[in-house]
């Protein structure tokens, strides 16, 4: 195994706590956890250890956004797992659900030996080992219960809305109240996930009967209702949550040393204030060529500015080489939009892209990751939901929070989506006074969220109390 500890000579427990952070394979849980990891290290006197794979790690932070002053103080384990096969997504399949990760996910199995000797390694060394594991990551932390002085805390990765309706339907939909409003029209959870993933799933969620708390990436400046009904409904008598989003940075400084924009902020320094869309589909989208094609024809008939990141999505191992499918565009699209949008057919600073003033709306798939970052920084949402809690996501964006319209309704979902429903849902958003109104309420939301990131804010009040609590 590879990893950065330096272990004590002496036997003695000469540090008080430790942290082990254990994510799934998967974009969006690495880059939350890693976040996460970031925060906590920030406080004084708590040593982080991030466990994955070398792959995984190396993926999270050639991604993650560079303004963590507290990033160096990460202690990074590089645990090794069977060779998997890394197929190429399917952007003609009718579920779009990253099933050709699968085996990605189910490598994340090995890592239980390894993790559980960690533990043990780090129980010897300090007073506490507090472990904050991925939902679906209980497995592989399971073996802490033999440890005396060793705690688990679950981290969901979806919203407190979307968790809450997983539970009220597994539960028969006996257990609590949910407001009728929501229920109306709900997204149902048929096509969100592969029979594989669903069974995935269950196996890992019951390995959390013996955690005592969870942590949520979300705020009860967005989600309080429901933060409210997981604290009375979900959690048993020895489990607290902590709601400890967002988790991101919610400001960036200016002109910062030794870094180097990348070309899409250059282009958006020259834009005029909430005059483009971003147009992403996050890490695990693939489209058809011919949706593809709609969205290019929607977009040039919008005559809206935008930035579309065109890509493919990520396969099990984003490092390996091979010959990739080269999307192809309309002929002649990217000269007659030059004026007016820029692609980028890798990785983008999304980020950094919402952060950005020219920055007036985005079209998304509605992952969790994505909402976050786009309300934290003010920006209303085109949804597009493809699977996952991107259903639910969407229903909590607009119709809960009303900063956002539907794309497509999650009914339609193995339809076309033409090119004159994306102009008409981009013209909407950018270009009209029901758009106008979305981009405030969301502006005035991030400015909420930015209170309570600051110092005696409602965020940072529980980011302390669960630090307190850890340290006790």
């Amino acid at each position: 195994m590879a990893s950065n500890l330096h272990i004590c000579k002496n036997n003695q427990k000469s540090q008080k706590i430790v942290v082990v952070i254990v994510p799934f394979l998967a974009q969006g849980h690495l880059n939350q956890l890693l976040q996460l990891s970031c925060l906590i290290a920030s406080y004084n006197n708590i040593k982080v250890h991030y466990v994955s794979t070398k792959t995984h790690n190396l993926q999270a932070k050639v991604r993650v956004i560079n303004s963590f002053d507290s990033f160096s103080k990460i202690h990074f384990h590089e645990f090794p797992t069977p060779t998997f096969i890394s197929p190429n997504p399917n952007p003609n399949s009718r579920i779009k659900f990253p099933s050709h990760l699968q085996s990605s996910f189910e490598s994340s199995s090995y890592l239980r030996n390894p993790v559980k000797r960690l533990i043990q390694m780090l129980s010897s060394k300090y007073e506490r080992v507090v472990i904050i594991n991925d939902s679906m990551m209980g497995s592989v932390v399971q073996d802490y219960v033999s440890v005396p002085n060793a705690e688990a805390y679950t981290f969901h990765s979806v919203s407190a809305f979307t968790l809450l309706l997983f539970i009220w339907e597994e539960r028969k939909k006996k257990s609590f109240l949910i407001d009728s409003e929501m229920l109306v029209d709900l997204p149902s959870l048929e096509g969100c996930f592969s029979p594989e993933f669903e069974k995935l799933m269950k196996r890992e969620y019951e390995c959390m009967k013996f955690n005592s708390g969870k942590i949520y990436n979300t705020c009860r400046v967005m989600e309080s209702p429901f933060l409210d009904l997981l604290s009375k409904e979900v959690t048993n008598n020895n489990e607290k949550q902590w709601a400890l989003g967002p988790f991101n940075p919610v400001t960036f400084p200016k002109n910062k040393p030794n870094t180097k924009s990348h070309t899409c902020l250059l282009w958006l320094d020259k834009q005029e204030p909430n005059s483009v869309i971003l147009v992403s589909f996050g890490t695990t989208t693939s489209f058809s060529d011919e949706q593809i094609k709609e969205i290019a024809i929607g977009l040039e008939q919008s005559e809206q500015k935008f930035i579309w990141v065109l890509r493919d999505a990520d396969k099990g191992n984003i490092f390996t080489k091979d010959s990739s499918r080269k999307i192809e565009l309309p002929q002649g699209f990217e000269e007659r939009v030059k004026e007016k949008g820029i692609l980028v057919r890798d990785w983008a600073p999304q980020l950094e892209i919402l952060s950005h003033c020219s920055t007036g709306g985005f079209l998304s798939h509605c992952g969790w990751n994505s909402c976050m970052e786009s309300v934290s920084m003010g920006v209303p949402i085109a949804a597009w939901p493809m699977h996952s809690d991107q259903p639910r996501n969407t229903v909590l964006i607009t119709k809960i929070l009303k900063i956002g319209i539907v794309v497509r309704e999650w009914a339609n979902r193995n339809e076309l989506v033409t090119s004159n429903v994306v102009k008409k849902c981009v013209e909407k958003l950018m270009a009209s006074k029901g758009g106008d109104e979305m981009r405030n309420k969301a502006k005035n939301l991030s400015v909420e969220i930015r209170k309570s990131v600051a110092e005696g804010g409602i965020k940072r009040l529980e980011l302390d109390s669960f630090i307190s609590h850890i340290t006790r």
